[in-house]
């Protein structure tokens, strides 16, 4: 095993992810994450845990279900998709993009109230 292979504890995949030991646990239990074990039984995670957590905490913050994420893993894997996988990629994406538009208008209009208030000083 490489230096780039070697595997890490749920600590180091929780502190460098951003998140608690628990989340990681949780990821494990929904199937987002495989843990190897350590002769003593310690929970062993690939380096690239801390990137993967960092996706599906973009994509709960986006509204995505963690069954919605287990269906994008495998194009996160593979780089590939069929036809359904597009579309329901595309869906996802527009539906993001709709929340997207319509927090872009609620800044808009916390910006109007603020010059509002600043002239009246």
């Amino acid at each position: 095993m490489t230096v780039a292979e070697r595997l890490i504890r749920i600590g180091e995949v929780a502190r460098g992810a951003g998140v608690s030991v628990r989340a990681v646990r949780y990821y494990e239990q929904q199937g987002l994450l495989i843990a190897e074990r350590s002769p003593s039984g310690q929970r062993l995670y690939r380096q690239d845990a801390v990137d993967r957590i960092r996706f599906f905490q973009q994509m709960f913050a986006a509204g995505l279900t963690s069954r919605r994420i287990t269906e994008l893993l495998p194009c996160w894997d593979s780089g590939h998709t069929d036809a359904n996988q597009r579309a329901m990629l595309r869906a996802e994406r527009d539906r993001v993009q709709a929340k997207v538009n319509d927090l872009q208008a609620a800044l808009d209009r916390l910006d109007e109230v603020i010059a509002i208030t600043d002239t009246h000083l």
